[in-house]
Order: structure tokens, then C-alpha cells, then sequence
């Protein structure tokens, strides 16, 4: 099942997408005189019974609900996580690029609910940056309260994954040995297009994932180059802190950030440029750059 968050009356509201139709599920559950849907956490706290009841849902059972696809505005797919955790240096081939070792306990930072941007929104190249990075991240999407979970159970807590461009102002996030600044500006966690459910992920640890900027093909690697896998990571994490349902868990880039390229040939992102990331089964996620 795909879920995004789309625009409606200035707020996100949630949906599913069926054949390239948008179900408004806000509306539709108004309209059947069910328990209200209002956004994606709803759903996700909701869990097996309520995505259970809308599997069975099609474009014709839900007349008057339903909106094209292409005429939408998505925003991020999962617009009020608790927590947005993200994962540094997790690809062995992204470590070397950047003349690192390999850790040996996940690295992690965060980002803040500022950052989260939708699919196709335009970011905002913050004026105080000329080095700003791409980065192309699975996302996990948890489902449930966590705390100790061991690797071989978290899959349990997991509700879905989804696509993040972990962006990345290299020049202030280097001042300091806190990489916080350069990674939480306003739209710097670009989230969707959508949250597909887990069931339809055949293993998130083997899943390609690819970035263009322009049409250039940039990085191309594969989720099992990561250090930590999805499992671990939960698990290492539940350990630190009780992740709750929609917690966001951005795993890591593979090789081919800018960051990573010689020196001469470090041409950062700017005005007009766009960058597509893809990850085999949950779809692309596009966003173009504006001065701001």
C-alpha cells in the first residue's frame, strides 16, 4: 500500500494511492461514518485493522474522494514524526569516498520537523551556504512504541519505508564537530513521494538506489552496501531512546556526493538545478533549488 500527504485547505491530509488516484482519506472516512482519518500517524498508530479495512478499497468504492494523482500537491509523506534520526557514513563505499573508517556503532544526528520538504517542492538555497550536497537515503517509518528491540524482532516495530534527500550544507556543517547546523535548514529533508507499507518490500537491505542532478546519473549503489543494516539499526536505536510510531530513521548515503568528488570538481547545487532520487519499489522523489 502507498500512503502520502497531500494539500488540502493549506494542511496535509492523508491518502492512498490506487491506479494513479488520490484517496482522501479524511473525506472517505467522514463519508462512511467511520473513525476519523486526519493524517498519516492516525494510520500508522491505527496499525493492522485499519489498513486491513482500506486494502480492500478501490477507485470505484470510493466515489467522490478520489483525486488524480497529477493534480495534487504532495507534501512530506510523513509531515509530524516525532523524530527524524539520521545515520552517517552507514555505505562502506560512502566512508572511503569521504577518507573515513568505518564505524563501529552507528553514527548518529537529527534533523527537525523544519527540514521536511515534499515531493516536487522547490528548496531554498540558504544564503548562507555555497556548498550545498545531496544525499539519497532510505527511510524507515516506524509502527509501534520500540525500546530493546533485538535486530531479529524489528521488523515488527517497522510500519513502512520511504525516500530522503538527507541535504547537506558542507560548508557550515564542517565548522564544528556537530554536524546539526548544516543539516536542518528550512527544507533540508525533502520526504515522499509516499510511505510504502512493508509488506510490499521485498528486503529493504538489497534495494537499488540511485540519484540524478539534471539528468546526470551521480550515485548508484545499493542498500546492502550499508554498514548497519535496517534491522540493526532499530535495533541500536531502540536501545538509545523509545522510538514511537512515524519516527523517521534516515539510514545512510551511498558513494557520490558531491562532498566526495575531487576538490576541483566540487560544483555544488545551485539555482535551477533538480535532483531525482530513486529507490527500487517505493518510487522517485524530485526536488528543484531556488535562491533564497
Amino acid at each position: 500500500m502507498k500512503l502520502v500527504s497531500f494539500m488540502k485547505n493549506d494542511q496535509c491530509y492523508p491518502g492512498i494511492v490506487i491506479n494513479e488516484e488520490v484517496i482522501d482519506l479524511e473525506k472517505w472516512s467522514r463519508k462512511h461514518r467511520v473513525a476519523p482519518v486526519t493524517s498519516i500517524i492516525d494510520m500508522i498508530k491505527n496499525g493492522s485493522s485499519l489498513l486491513k479495512e482500506l486494502e480492500n478499497l478501490t477507485v470505484e468504492s470510493t466515489s467522490g474522494c478520489s483525486l488524480k494523482l497529477e493534480t495534487v500537491t504532495l507534501g512530506p509523506c510523513v509531515p509530524d514524526p516525532d523524530k527524524i534520526i539520521c545515520v552517517g557514513l552507514n555505505y562502506k563505499k560512502h566512508a572511503v569516498e569521504t577518507n573515513t573508517l568505518p564505524p563501529e556503532h552507528p553514527i548518529l544526528f537529527s534533523k527537525f520537523p523544519n527540514s521536511l520538504a515534499g515531493h516536487q517542492q522547490a528548496i531554498l538555497i540558504p544564503r548562507v551556504t555555497e556548498k550545498l550536497d545531496y544525499e539519497a537515503e532510505l527511510v524507515i517509518v516506524i509502527g509501534k512504541e520500540a525500546k530493546n528491540v533485538p535486530p531479529e524482532k524489528a521488523q515488527d516495530f517497522i510500519f513502512g519505508y520511504t525516500i530522503a534527500n538527507d541535504l547537506s550544507a558542507r560548508d557550515i556543517q564542517m565548522r564544528t564537530s556537530q554536524w546539526l547546523a548544516g543539516k536542518s535548514c528550512d527544507g533540508f529533508c525533502p520526504l515522499g513521494p509516499c510511505v510504502v507499507t512493508k509488506d510490499e518490500i521485498r528486503d529493504p537491505n538489497f534495494l537499488q538506489i540511485t540519484t540524478t542532478l539534471n539528468g546526470e546519473l551521480r550515485q548508484s549503489s545499493n542498500t546492502s552496501d550499508m554498514i548497519f543494516d535496517c534491522n540493526k539499526l532499530v535495533s541500536s536505536i531502540s536501545e538509545l531512546m523509545t522510538l514511537y510510531p512515524g519516527d523517521l530513521i534516515l539510514t545512510g548515503t551511498p558513494e557520490g556526493v558531491i562532498l566526495g568528488y575531487p576538490e576541483k570538481d566540487q560544483h555544488y547545487l545551485k539555482a535551477g538545478d533538480e535532483v531525482v532520487i530513486e529507490i527500487e519499489q517505493i518510487g522517485s522523489l524530485k526536488n528543484s533549488f531556488v535562491s533564497e
